[in-house]
């Protein structure tokens, strides 16, 4: 049974929560979080341009109830969201993933495990039952990634997520004055600004400071900081293309998603490789400023190839309307991953059921408002554009 929606009336939206986080964490945290790469133009394109979206209501038509129920990947998940994948989700809020893998599996909805967050495979396969997702950054050396896929399918997990939209390291200059490139270095500023969040500094010391997790196994023990950052540039090549998917498709028998399609080009290849759904996205405004909102190439590809596979969608969603405008303009699937981490940050281990439980009910009242019976009548209330 799914957990009941129940919250915290104190912070009904997800802007509540992002100011509550703001004040809970240490800055160089929350801009982590919080900020994209360059000028952060299409951090704020991504929510505009979905936002552009209008729906039409009919409120004559004959309507019973509202259903979120969606099916997907053989799978009846309560509603159409997931939690995406986000990196370091331990230096935003001591553990932070399980917290939310937690919420995920209570709710019936889908949580993606990054590779380079700070919750082991293990652990959270075991939380979720095996239905959490993983998400693969791909290793440069093929015993590496196959022995992290290899453990992703000893946990249970039934879909692989590979992603094709980090070629090279965005430039965020936030990051970057808070030495949290790579290697990453700890100021005095940010000492202080540790101090100023006792709560968090607590927290962290009870839990221990975040590391990667799953890539333990594969690191040299006592890396230093400039070690690491070696270590990372040496073990993981971010670039995607043909011949490194094949023997992914070829090895992972559940269903494989590629996450970060920007373009027609991207969606007709996978496609071509065989894969089962895709995710259009531009990293949440994280990688390419120039580039396009995650909206507009998402409502391309729909339209022509969204009976060849399933196209879902990330970056720049908010809320349940946002959800809506997603559905009505084609996407199959919807995921986000700065909202569910705001909701932990300012409520710790409540926050994760508490930002569903919102984005839930927020989704059933646009849903209820139009007159749209289920997920996948979203695009016959698409506004003319």
């Amino acid at each position: 049974m799914s957990a009941p929606i129940v919250f915290d009336t104190h912070y009904p939206s997800v802007d509540d929560l992002r100011e509550k986080a703001k004040k809970r964490i240490p800055k160089f945290a929350f801009e982590y979080l919080d900020g994209g790469c360059n000028e952060d133009v299409n951090l704020h394109k991504n929510t505009k341009e979905i936002r552009d979206v209008e729906l039409v209501p009919r409120y004559l038509k004959h309507h019973i109830q509202s259903s979120q129920k969606t099916k997907l990947f053989g799978h009846e998940y309560d509603a159409p969201f997931g939690i995406a994948p986000v990196g370091l989700q331990g230096l935003m809020w001591p553990n932070a993933p399980e917290i939310l893998a937690q919420a995920a599996f209570d709710h019936n909805i889908p949580f993606i495990l990054s590779t380079v967050t700070t919750s082991p495979i293990e652990r959270i396969g075991e939380l979720t039952e095996g239905k959490a997702w993983f998400q693969l950054y791909h290793p440069a050396r093929d015993e590496i990634r196959d022995d992290i896929i290899n453990r992703a399918a000893a946990a249970g997990y039934t879909v692989l997520v590979i992603l094709c939209d980090v070629p090279t390291f965005g430039y965020r200059p936030k990051d970057i004055r808070n030495g949290l490139a790579m290697p990453p270095k700890m100021s005095l500023t940010n000492i202080l600004q540790i101090l100023g969040k006792p709560n968090w500094a607590m927290r962290t010391l009870v839990h221990g400071q975040p590391n990667f997790e799953t890539l333990k196994p594969y690191m040299p023990k006592n890396l230093d900081l400039k070690q690491l950052g070696k270590f990372m540039d040496e073990t993981f090549s971010g670039r995607l293309f043909e011949e490194k998917i094949k023997p992914i498709r070829d090895m992972w028998k559940g269903k494989l998603v590629l996450k970060g399609v920007a373009s027609l080009a991207d969606a007709e290849l996978a496609i071509k490789l065989g894969l089962d759904g895709i995710i259009v996205s531009n990293h949440g405004g994280r990688q390419l400023d120039a580039g396009e909102s995650s909206i507009k190439p998402m409502s391309r590809i729909a339209k022509k190839y969204g009976d060849q596979i399933t196209v879902m969608v990330d970056s720049g969603m908010r809320s349940g309307p946002d959800i809506a405008r997603c559905l009505a303009s084609g996407a199959r699937f919807t995921f986000m991953g700065r909202s569910f981490m705001y909701g932990v940050a300012a409520l710790g281990k409540k926050g994760g059921n508490h930002t569903i439980s919102i984005i839930k009910r927020q989704l059933q009242q646009v849903m209820e408002q139009i007159c749209c019976e289920r997920i996948e009548d979203f695009p016959n209330y698409l506004a003319k554009q």
